[in-house]
């Protein structure tokens, strides 16, 4: 079994699984987001808001290939470009973090350990950009995939709560900690046959 991990753009976006490629829950304030529901263009709003992340600020999420299948995905940003994480009561996300916003595996590939290389692929990407922390908001009463992330699937890889909630904590991880998965050795041992990402864009 082949696993690759690409960045994410506007050539690869259709790659995301339909519900996830049509959903603006991060990308829109909750008004915003239900006039874009109701006029159908869902779609277009979250091309557009990839579209000004990448232009001004670079890379903002990760898929990940299996056997040449996409099979998940992570998305990440700064707070300001994430209206809805206003709306949350432990908001704000600290001056120095970029915010998790979500990651989903397929459930066909479910099990395999994909989210953690999505996350860890996210770590190393903005490690490399010299971006000090990650935080997300959690979901302590997670029960199936939807927009938010499980409270204890990122506090086993090490994340901590900064801002106790009983439904959604706001949890953080120290990218310098974050060293300390030797991602330069473990998480390559992680991906297995990953190549550099370069020659793995589709064409």
């Amino acid at each position: 079994m082949s696993r690759r991990v690409v960045s994410l753009t506007l050539d690869n976006l259709d790659a995301l699984p339909g519900r996830c490629r049509r959903c603006v829950f991060w990308e829109l304030d909750p008004v915003s987001r239900a006039r874009a529901e109701e006029a159908g263009d869902t779609m277009l709003e979250k091309e557009a808001w990839v579209s000004s992340v990448l232009l001004e600020w670079g890379n903002c999420g990760k898929l990940i290939y299996v056997d040449g299948v996409p099979a998940g995905y992570v998305l990440y940003a700064p707070p300001a470009y994430v209206p809805r994480a206003a709306a949350f009561p432990t908001s704000p996300v600290s001056a120095d973090a970029v915010l998790l916003l979500t990651a989903f595996v397929l459930p066909e590939f479910a099990g395999g350990g994909l989210g953690r290389i999505l996350v860890q692929s996210a770590a190393k990407d903005l490690t490399r950009r010299g971006v000090k922390a990650i935080e997300a908001f959690a979901d302590n009463s997670w029960r199936a995939p939807d927009c938010l992330l499980p409270a204890d699937f990122l506090l086993a890889l090490g994340f901590k709560t900064v801002r106790p909630h009983f439904r959604f904590p706001r949890l953080r991880l120290e990218l310098k900690t974050a060293l300390t998965w030797n991602m330069e050795g473990t998480i390559e041992k992680l991906l297995g046959s990953v190549a550099p990402e370069g020659a793995l864009r589709p064409a």
